[in-house]
């Protein structure tokens, strides 16, 4: 019974240059598959530009249309599809088995070197092409201008007990660094890792308004795009209850952005509804529509006005919100502070690190410390990535107007705009 395990996930290319990629998917369902397959397309920097999904709820066929993000040089498509098929229940004989990976082995990674613009981001760049993920940073330059940087990582290819991996790893990060590399070390995590997971520094107060459910659509806002806030107010979501006698069609009109699709399914499996069908539509003048058959956990429709208000307030906050920014003061220093909400498996987004370090050094700002872990308030799990900033003439950091500049540009570059 079932498919073979080869066939579970089908890549095929375009028909010519330009034309997205097809991912196919057939395998048992779970809930939240949608979510996880979403978060490994985004991983690998592929932007979903169409999808459908439908299910039985017990086997499920799901099509996402891809293409790579702009500036991206290359995919790997085999680690792609093996990472998908990672997160799909079994297709034994015993196909409603779900498979439970052993978690992977966690590595410190030890950079020392002279420091130079960019070289954070340079050095996240070539772990993100290595397919290693971060889970915890700790960065530090010291006075002499050299930098020491601690990087907690896992291998996506479970790979990196092996001296060729490893190697690999060295050899790409030497070719970055070159001779402002001082040393370079990988190793098992031992105790400290235990210590860097019980959270963050203490954060200074103005960074709360990071984790308020609600957020102000006062242009002066922190987490506002000045030119843009009119469009960002805009995601329209209903509800109908006379078009299946057993679903709720979700039915989802807002501005597109990186991770969209991503951003919604989360919600949705944070919130336990299951997806019976489901149509993420093309593009059309910088806005997306989704339509999404759901039901709860027990199987009915949402008819409680009650709960349909509080999902779509969910909702909305994860779709126009799903990274929050804000520049604070952190005694004579100026600190970026960015959070995103971690889904209940424990997963934060990827690539923020990467795109925060991209937009930092796209701006010429240097980074003179920074660090990421978790920070739990009464309701969720936030991943917190904080950046001590070095001032620079053309973004003096007492400045209010540079300040926005650069808390614009960060945010475009996490949104895709």
């Amino acid at each position: 019974m079932g498919v073979p395990n080869e066939d579970v996930v089908l890549i095929e290319s375009g028909k010519k240059e330009g034309d997205p990629c097809v991912i196919t998917v057939n395998c048992p369902d779970k809930t939240g598959l949608g979510c996880d397959l979403c978060r490994v397309i985004l991983e690998f920097g592929l932007c979903i530009t169409k999808g459908d999904t439908s299910t039985d709820g017990k086997w499920c066929y799901i099509v996402f249309w891809v293409i790579p993000r702009p500036g991206l040089k290359t995919v790997k498509w085999a680690s792609l599809k093996s990472r998908l098929l990672s997160v799909c229940p079994s297709c034994s004989v015993s196909y409603y088995y779900e498979r439970k990976p052993s978690p992977s082995q966690v590595y410190l990674l030890k950079v020392f070197c002279l420091d130079r613009k960019g070289l954070l981001h340079d050095v996240t760049q070539v772990l993100c092409e290595l397919e290693l993920t971060l889970h915890r940073v700790k960065v530090s330059t010291t006075p002499d201008d050299r930098v020491m940087d601690l990087f907690f990582i896992t291998d996506g290819m479970e790979l990196l007990h092996t001296k060729k991996r490893q190697d690999e790893t060295y050899e790409q990060l030497n070719a970055v660094l070159g001779e402002s590399c001082i040393s370079c070390e990988l190793q098992l995590v031992g105790p400290e890792y235990d210590i860097i997971q019980q959270g963050l520094s203490s954060l200074p107060p103005a960074a709360e308004e990071l984790f308020r459910f609600e957020l102000s659509d006062n242009e002066n806002h922190a987490q506002a795009l000045t030119p843009d806030l009119s469009r960002l107010k805009k995601a329209n979501i209903t509800v109908d209850n006379s078009l299946s006698p057993a679903h709720t069609l979700l039915q989802i009109h807002c501005v597109d952005q990186k991770g969209l699709l991503y951003d919604i399914l989360r919600t949705l499996k944070d919130c336990n509804i299951q997806i019976a069908y489901g149509r993420f539509s093309s593009s059309m003048k910088c806005y997306r529509e989704v339509d999404l058959f759901i039901q709860q956990m027990d199987g009915k429709k949402i008819i409680d006005p009650e709960k349909q208000s509080a999902l779509f307030s969910r909702l909305r906050m994860e779709m126009l919100h799903p990274l929050r920014v804000v520049i604070v003061n952190r005694g004579p220093d100026t600190e970026l502070l960015v959070a995103n909400p971690v889904e209940l498996s424990g997963k934060g987004r990827p690539h923020v690190f990467y795109d925060v370090t991209l937009a930092l050094k796209m701006l010429g700002i240097c980074i003179f410390s920074a660090e990421i872990g978790r920070h739990s308030t009464s309701d969720r799990q936030w991943e917190v990535y904080r950046f001590l900033l070095d001032e620079t003439c053309e973004f003096p950091l007492g400045n209010n107007r540079a300040r926005a500049q650069i808390v614009d540009r960060v945010r475009r570059t996490l949104m895709g705009w």
